[in-house]
């Protein structure tokens, strides 16, 4: 796996790490898709985004869909010292 950028510190919301287990999704399977590019949750537009981001150092964002109705988000910020996972409306 090819890591685009550094995590920083990560941290996840309570709600998030429940909703996860409760789902049987590891975390870490979704931080992987994070550095690793894979945003295929995310629109063409977003995507854009995010490559942009990372040259240009910027805040990376990543949606995730973990069930029929359940998105995890992933937030890592511009200067890189964290990253949060979070459920939409703990934002």
């Amino acid at each position: 796996m090819t890591s685009l950028f550094s995590l920083g510190q990560v941290v996840s919301t309570p709600g998030a790490l429940e909703t996860l287990e409760a789902l049987g999704v590891a975390p870490i399977t979704l931080l992987h898709r994070h550095i690793s590019g894979d945003w295929s949750d995310m629109d063409t537009e977003d995507q854009r985004a995010n490559r942009r981001a990372i040259k240009e150092g910027s805040r990376v964002f990543s949606s995730y869909l973990i069930a029929d109705d359940t998105k995890i988000w992933i937030i890592t910020e511009a200067d890189r010292s964290s990253t949060t996972i979070l459920l939409p409306d703990e934002y």
